[in-house]
């Protein structure tokens, strides 16, 4: 048994390291003596991947594996993910609550919680856990080729909750201007102790990274509780203020961000069979469309994961972020999240709701575990708020997922096998 257990643990263990050496590069690159991923390298990488690489990724695996056989199988996963989104969500409106987190981060710590890693993270773990030997989940080619439409499924999803829901979260509670002073993109409003900070003005930023740095008008006034003082304000009070307010700010064009496109389009080439049969397969006569995809795909994971930690150096240098902020995020990812989930994707499997493939159930279980989405640092450059706090939550994250993922992931296999 303890034999049986470490296999899995070792299984387990490669696919992060994996992340945490090209994590490691990408933080050499960044350093002063290299130069090569400096901040407008960084800029301009975020750029390529959030028009181009992402949405051809999302794109490509979804044409090539999606159905509407595999969609009738699959069928609990979206909401499996959006599950983890609310509750991911709520346990973060809590941590803002008792932490006192400023105005300018809550937008991050909403998004830090909300959304786990269900692209990249997925993609890298379960091909790896499949060729491993000693792996619970059979056949490592059937293995690979059903895991990846999991994978590609959960980073499809992922993708338009995150550009639709995560995306205007943090567009809101972004202050990129305080009252009577001039608009700074590189850092969050900050207001002296005496002023009134209820009246926050957030600028309704546009989905094109170049053209919402240089706008500065078009701003919004939204009315934000910040916890602090003695006014005491009931819990129902604060969130249906909070559901107001994204749904009135709620900008349309940004639910149709380059990925959710990418996701759209794919989805209608994998379930039209006319259109499947055309550009999906060696012989299909518009079989280069989907090759020249899954050639700009295949570079969106890496790429971000460079970027991921050249932004990691920076959070080394340290942030004005408050401790109980970073170690509340950490306790809803790693612990509370995945505990969650045991109860949900189990009772599901009791219910009937989900099919008995031990592979799907840890992708499912997998989802409540991973570290926050690595768009979450695409995003605060974007809004040109909370970098340096969101490097530090990156980099602590990240770090202890070398340890929380693989156990989890272990703990995951065996018990679905």
């Amino acid at each position: 048994m303890a034999l049986v257990l470490l296999d899995i643990f070792v299984v387990a263990l490669m696919p992060v390291l994996k992340v945490l050496l090209i994590t490691a590069l990408g933080s050499l690159l960044a350093i002063a003596q290299v130069d090569i991923l400096g901040e407008e390298a960084r800029k301009h990488l975020n750029n390529i991947v959030f028009f181009v690489f992402n949405p051809a990724l999302v794109f490509s695996y979804l044409a090539k594996s999606i159905t509407y056989k595999s969609m009738a199988l699959l069928w609990f996963m979206p909401c499996n993910i959006l599950l983890t989104f609310i509750l991911g969500s709520a346990l973060g409106w809590m941590i803002i609550r008792f932490s006192r987190a400023p105005d300018h981060l809550q937008g991050l710590v909403l998004g830090c919680c909300a959304a786990g890693n269900l692209g990249n993270m997925p993609l890298i773990i379960i091909p790896a856990v499949c060729r491993e030997k000693g792996s619970p989940f059979g056949d490592p080619e059937s293995c690979n080729t059903h895991g990846m439409a999991y994978a590609s499924l959960s980073m499809a999803i992922g993708a338009i909750y995150m550009w639709s829901y995560v995306y205007n979260i943090m567009r809101i509670f972004s202050s990129r201007s305080c009252q009577g002073s001039e608009p700074d993109v590189s850092m969050p409003c900050i207001h002296s102790a005496g002023e009134n900070r209820n009246p926050l003005k957030i600028q309704k930023s546009e989905l094109l990274p170049l053209q919402q740095f240089s706008s500065v008008e078009d701003h919004v006034e939204v009315d934000v509780s910040t916890f602090e003082g003695t006014r005491k304000v009931h819990v129902p009070a604060e969130v249906k203020k909070f559901l107001r307010m994204v749904w009135t700010n709620i900008n349309p064009r940004t639910l149709f961000a380059p990925s959710t496109i990418g996701a759209i389009v794919g989805f209608i080439i994998g379930t039209t069979p006319l259109l499947r049969k055309a550009t999906i397969g060696d012989s299909a006569p518009l079989h280069v469309v989907q090759d020249s995809a899954s050639l700009l795909g295949d570079a969106a994971i890496p790429t971000v994961t460079l970027i991921l930690g050249a932004n990691l150096l920076r959070g080394l240098k340290g942030s004005s972020i408050h401790l109980p902020v970073v170690i509340g995020i950490l306790a809803v990812r790693y612990i509370a999240l995945p505990l969650l989930g045991m109860v949900i994707v189990r009772g599901a499997v009791y219910l009937g709701l989900v099919q008995s493939d031990p592979l799907y159930q840890f992708v499912l279980l997998l989802q409540f575990a991973l570290p926050p989405a690595m768009n979450i640092g695409t995003m605060t450059q974007l809004f040109g708020a909370g970098e340096a706090e969101c490097s530090v939550i990156m980099l602590w994250t990240y770090v202890l997922a070398a340890v929380s993922l693989t156990l989890w992931s272990a703990f995951f296999m065996w018990l679905v096998s």
